[in-house]
């Protein structure tokens, strides 16, 4: 079963209590939350919630992987699937389907077992080969840290490279500004 709204409400209250300097960015959020779709729906519009996996290593690099239908490099992340349960179970799905990476290998980070790092809201440009028309992503950014060594393997169909960059070089700024504050 998806992630409930209820337990999205709860997750993004408990992130604003942290940053509550971005409750003003998460409108789009609070409106799909409101509205009468499932928001983690890949077909609701105009904005729906996705997940992505923040990996961190010892060395203090954070795991990019380049997505195909994008060209971006980016962590790996996408659309809940009816079996995630929760919203972080998501990010570990995509993790493990798009590096290879099971979450048996990685643990949260300290402090984030139950909070994202990072609430991102992204606009999607329209895609008519699947009938999508521009809207936005509501990221739910969730930080792990790798425990046990693990080679990255791409999944060949969506993902067509990798790379560990460090903190301070995190493709996302508000990743990047969060994480170098980690001690």
């Amino acid at each position: 079963m998806a992630p409930a709204v209820h337990h999205i409400r709860s997750v993004t209250e408990a992130y604003l209590a942290r940053h509550p300097e971005e409750r003003d960015s998460l409108t789009t959020l609070f409106a799909a939350l409101a509205a009468p779709d499932d928001p983690t729906s890949r077909k609701t519009y105009p904005a729906h919630v996705t997940c992505s996996a923040i990996l961190t290593d010892g060395d203090r690099r954070v795991l990019h992987v380049v997505h195909k239908a994008s060209g971006k490099l980016l962590a790996p992340g996408g659309h809940n699937e009816p079996d995630d349960r929760h919203l972080r179970d998501a990010a570990l799905r995509e993790l493990h389907e798009e590096a290879g990476i099971p979450p048996s290998a990685v643990v949260p980070l300290s402090g984030y077992e139950d909070v994202p790092l990072d609430i991102d809201v992204h606009a999607i440009e329209a895609n008519p080969s699947k009938d999508e028309p521009a809207h936005r992503h509501v990221d739910f950014r969730w930080a792990f840290h790798l425990a046990a060594e693990h080679a990255v393997t791409l999944q060949a169909e969506e993902v067509d490279g990798y790379e560990w960059r460090p903190f301070a070089s995190a493709a996302s700024p508000t990743v990047r500004a969060k994480l170098t504050l980690l001690t």
